[in-house]
């Protein structure tokens, strides 16, 4: 699932995010959701989200889905 609908980005779940200075090689990195930036219902470059760990990015994979 790609994390473009705010509405399947939850706090609590298990993501893989780029970060910004990751965006051209597109290196992913795993957390978890704490807070979710983007106010829209939907972006085409993923959501953006802070993770537990305070690291920011935008939402390229879902690896746990909402409970």
């Amino acid at each position: 699932m790609n994390g473009q609908n705010r509405k399947d980005v939850t706090p609590g779940i298990e993501v893989n995010i780029v970060l910004k200075q990751d965006q051209r090689s597109g290196k992913l990195t795993r957390g978890i959701v704490k807070d979710l930036l983007t106010n829209s219902p939907t972006h085409p470059h993923g959501i953006k989200v802070r993770l537990v760990d305070g690291q920011v990015g935008r939402v390229k994979q879902i690896l746990s889905p909402a409970r």
